[in-house]
């Protein structure tokens, strides 16, 4: 499944393991083998890079956990439950958005229960087309 896309979708997912390899005595992530063992219900941090229209800046980073939904081929299907903070809400990247990631993509993880998984099965607001 085709990743975001800063050029094409406005925002993209950074990789964690870039910035813990740059700074492992204080980024830490969690370890790879959990990082690729989530299950549906699992949150998972991950790092967006959004294109921001501000005379200064026109990129904002920010962390937000995407709530897992499956396991998909090389990843996952989540969704956002954060509402980014750099950008005014729009139908397009919002809370809800389901959008794919891998495991390079986690930073860190919040394990599930009967709740999570419970929003896990329901249908996002906004579905991650494959194109």
């Amino acid at each position: 499944m085709r990743e975001p896309d800063f050029q094409t979708h406005g925002w993209c997912l950074d990789d964690g393991e870039s910035y813990h390899a740059a700074a492992p005595e204080t980024f830490w992530i969690p370890n790879l083998q959990r990082r690729e063992s989530l299950e549906p219900g699992d949150f998972a941090k991950l790092i967006f890079r959004i294109s921001v229209d501000d005379g200064d800046e026109n990129v904002a980073v920010e962390r937000m956990w995407v709530l897992v939904r499956e396991r998909i081929d090389g990843g996952y299907l989540g969704m956002l439950d954060n509402e980014p903070s750099a950008i005014a809400r729009n139908d397009e990247f919002w809370l809800g958005t389901e959008l794919p990631f891998s495991a390079r993509h986690v930073i860190n993880i919040e394990e599930k229960d009967e709740r999570t998984v419970a929003l896990a099965r329901q249908k996002p607001p906004r579905r991650w087309l494959a194109e």
